[in-house]
């Protein structure tokens, strides 16, 4: 099996539930200082920005559970992907919620065949291809998938680079619920798949990293976490 590192859909659990509650503990203090304005300056205007206070928090909180249920749900496909990745031989390494710069990569994949940026997404719409573009149920998703993924995977290449490795990054976006009606593709330099031919894929017997320089990488890689 593969040797794991880090957590998969750590990041993606905080920074939902950052961006999902900030806008109540807002509403919260909004609350705190209306009744404060209400005892020490005017009742009748305390008790009104109460009111518009606690309207806020409930609709914020209706919208910002809403907002974290998306995040959790990307989580749990990093957990599935990360699980199957997890299945790959010995020689292998997954960093889960890799830190390139101010970017989270969801995994980096470091093996005999190379380094690969992989990017999750979970989507239950069909995925399909027109003229080089992944629509969603004949929709184009509202963050390009593939721009997404070549930035990741050059972050991660310069990331490496600073710590004095230079090579190839390959950058992939994995299906986690296997949605994608080709199954595997080549898309602009990137590798567009479902989770099931995640194995077949990085398993090969191609060998771009030798041992000795593989365990460098692996090396440098676990120091800038």
């Amino acid at each position: 099996m593969a040797q794991i590192h880090g957590v998969a859909g750590e990041w993606a659990r905080v920074k939902g539930t950052v961006a999902g509650l900030w806008p109540v503990f807002l509403g919260v203090f909004m609350a705190g200082f209306s009744v404060a304005f209400g005892i020490f300056s005017s009742l009748h205007l305390g008790i009104a920005l109460f009111t518009i206070a606690f309207i806020a928090i409930c609709a914020s909180l209706m919208k910002g559970l809403h907002r974290i249920e998306r995040f959790f749900i990307g989580a749990r496909g990093e957990e599935r992907v990360s699980r199957i990745l997890s299945e790959l031989p010995d020689r292998y390494h997954v960093f889960n919620d890799f830190v390139a710069g101010r970017t989270h990569v969801d995994h980096v994949v470091v093996g005999p065949a190379g380094v690969f940026a992989v990017e999750t997404k979970f989507w239950r719409g069909k995925v399909t291809v027109e003229e080089g573009c992944i629509l969603v149920d004949g929709q184009l998703p509202s963050r390009a998938p593939l721009a997404q993924v070549l930035r990741e995977a050059a972050r991660v290449k310069a990331e490496l680079a600073k710590a004095g490795w230079s090579g190839t990054v390959t950058p992939v976006l994995a299906f986690a619920s296997n949605t994608f009606l080709a199954r595997i593709a080549e898309l602009n330099g990137v590798v567009v798949l479902n989770a099931s031919e995640i194995p077949n894929s990085f398993s090969t017997e191609r060998v771009v990293i030798p041992p000795e320089e593989l365990e460098r990488l692996v090396s440098i890689m676990e120091y800038s976490r």
